[in-house]
């Protein structure tokens, strides 16, 4: 008896765990992203649009639907240009959703000889790469929540992505049924607080941060903002959302204080702690399964501005 106790014990745990991201995924997807083949996907260029097509490919790998149209890649226009966001949902047991968002974009090259690529590892192929990999996480479940997720273009030129997605009028329905928006800003270090820890900008106006510690799993833990002096909250993508009135906050690891990297050429893949992200991938992924639309509805309190 204990010998068949132990099997299924371990067949159990093979199961539960078989959709777990790997650390080599993780690798290959940001290493990708922040190559110097991206050029540093900077907007309105054909390497902005590569990166564009190549997390298309990776929605479509996770079979994931299009948020609108005939494609994941949502063109909008920028100086005269076609750029794209790119969005993909996965159904799940209710219409609730939460969703998962990043920008992509970065701040390109610069003309001078040897090394002239802003790779953008830390800012933001992290944060893309950290909503691919829930993506991956959750390719072969059916969860509680349905799932958005979405990576923003033009952040870096004034959040120009994020406002034009949050605009079109066919997915204003889908937005309505987002019980909240985690986007990922930066992640690819090890936060003041240790190992498997964020921060969440603007937890001073919304109850997100209590209610997602009290399922979290694996010692994840999510903490307040430290740089609340930066506004943060009403600096990135999130808050284009915000506007629109649903939950969304930025989640991030970088210590804004003594960041040396932050829009510099030396944002590579040297700075990026591969272990702890893929330990934040799987645990969020196992903290959302937990989640489901009857014990995770944060509010905003009165201290947001929402216009």
């Amino acid at each position: 008896m204990k010998k068949h106790s132990f099997l299924f014990a371990m067949l159990f745990s093979t199961v539960f765990y078989a959709q777990e991201v790997s650390r080599e995924r993780v690798v290959n997807v940001l290493s990708a992203l922040a190559s110097d083949e991206m050029k540093g996907r900077e907007i309105g260029t054909p390497a902005n649009d590569s990166a564009a097509v190549y997390i298309a490919d990776r929605f479509k790998e996770n079979n994931l639907s299009y948020c609108t149209g005939s494609s994941y890649l949502v063109p909008f226009e920028y100086k005269g240009k076609v750029a794209y966001n790119v969005c993909g949902i996965k159904k799940g047991k209710s219409e609730k959703t939460l969703a998962y968002s990043a920008h992509f974009d970065h701040i390109g090259s610069n003309n001078k000889s040897g090394d002239n690529v802003f790779n953008g590892a830390d800012d933001n192929a992290s944060g893309v790469t950290l909503m691919v990999g829930l993506s991956d996480y959750f390719k072969n479940e059916n969860p509680d929540f349905s799932m958005m997720y979405i990576a923003f273009n033009g952040e870096e030129k004034g959040m120009k992505g994020s406002k034009a997605i949050s605009e079109i009028q066919d997915l204003q329905p889908a937005y309505k049924n987002i019980n909240a928006l985690f986007n990922f800003e930066m992640v690819a270090t090890v936060s003041q607080f240790g190992k498997n820890a964020l921060y969440m900008t603007g937890d001073e106006f919304s109850d997100l941060d209590e209610l997602f510690n009290a399922k979290a799993e694996n010692q994840l833990k999510i903490h307040p903002d430290p740089y609340i002096g930066q506004q943060l909250f009403y600096r990135s993508d999130n808050v284009s959302f915000v506007k629109k009135k649903v939950i969304a906050h930025s989640f991030s690891t970088v210590d804004m204080n003594t960041a040396k990297h932050y829009h510099q050429l030396n944002d590579d893949l040297s700075v990026v702690n591969f272990d702890n992200l893929t330990q934040i991938i799987n645990s969020f992924g196992k903290t959302i399964q937990k989640l489901t639309p009857e014990n995770f509805t944060p509010k905003y309190n009165d201290k947001v501005n929402l216009n």
